[in-house]
């Protein structure tokens, strides 16, 4: 099974910087979008309906902001929109396709970097997933929930992790919350799940030369229910094409989804 997560900061630009004739080679049984930053209205093009697949998409009220995407080869038993918070579900964060007993998640977690308010909205939502991802340990379900979590876990996840101590993304609240999720809950960081070499990042930011120089974050994630230890066959972190200020990340799984 393989799956892919991508933020696309605006999925018609992506579109026009080839991401879905990139997509059309790399036949991924679930593909998960963050930021499609469009209206359902937007995407009537068949472009964004890519051969193939059944799509699903959850806006934000707010134009040009935000959304999240599932493409799926196989067509869900269900589709659920929103994570059952109103003040998260009006931005577009989160949509969950199920294939019997396997959930597969695109979530986009808010980024508290523009201002103060945006922080503590953002401690809000993990809060709330928080409780959300003990009900999924709870249900017996397999759970892999990809998406932009907007927070680097460790300092070999930030190249620069010294400047950024103070930084939302890196703050040691956010950390925090990954270790919680990580260690006492026991949800798997998938990426993590193999040995990775150095420097290996999702996210540069626009600014300088961050991108050439692999000034990089790692905020994108594939996270997996305690269920799914010991199912990745391998990782890959997609950087030969620009799609956006963030790169695919691609994990196969040892799991027959048409089984699940």
């Amino acid at each position: 099974m393989k799956i892919i997560t991508a933020n696309v900061n605006g999925i018609r630009a992506a579109g026009r910087k080839g991401f879905f004739d990139w997509l059309a080679q790399e036949q991924a049984d679930v593909v998960a979008i963050q930021e499609t930053k469009a209206q359902i209205g937007q995407l009537s093009d068949a472009l964004y309906q890519p051969e193939g697949y059944h799509c699903f998409y959850h806006d934000a009220e707010k134009k040009g902001y935000s959304g999240v995407a599932l493409y799926c080869r196989q067509e869900p038993d269900e589709i659920i929109v929103g994570m059952g918070n109103t003040e998260f579900d009006s931005e577009g964060r989160y949509i969950e396709a199920t294939f019997g007993n396997l959930s597969v998640i695109s979530l986009y977690m808010p980024s508290g970097s523009a201002k103060e308010e945006r922080q503590l909205l953002k401690y809000r939502c993990m809060d709330h997933m928080m409780a959300k991802m003990l009900e999924m340990k709870a249900s017996g379900r397999d759970y892999i929930v990809t998406g932009d979590w907007n927070i680097a876990h460790k300092n070999e996840d930030i190249r620069n992790w010294r400047g950024n101590l103070k930084n939302s993304g890196f703050l040691p609240e956010e950390r925090a919350w990954l270790d919680t999720l990580f260690d006492d809950v026991g949800f798997i960081d998938a990426f993590r799940q193999l040995e990775q070499p150095e420097h290996q990042y999702t996210w540069w930011s626009n600014r300088g030369q961050a991108r050439a120089n692999n000034v990089g974050w790692r905020i994108d994630y594939h996270i997996l229910s305690p269920s799914l230890k010991g199912t990745v066959l391998s990782t890959d972190i997609y950087r030969a094409e620009s799609f956006s200020d963030h790169a695919p990340l691609i994990i196969n799984y040892d799991y027959n989804l048409l089984k699940s």
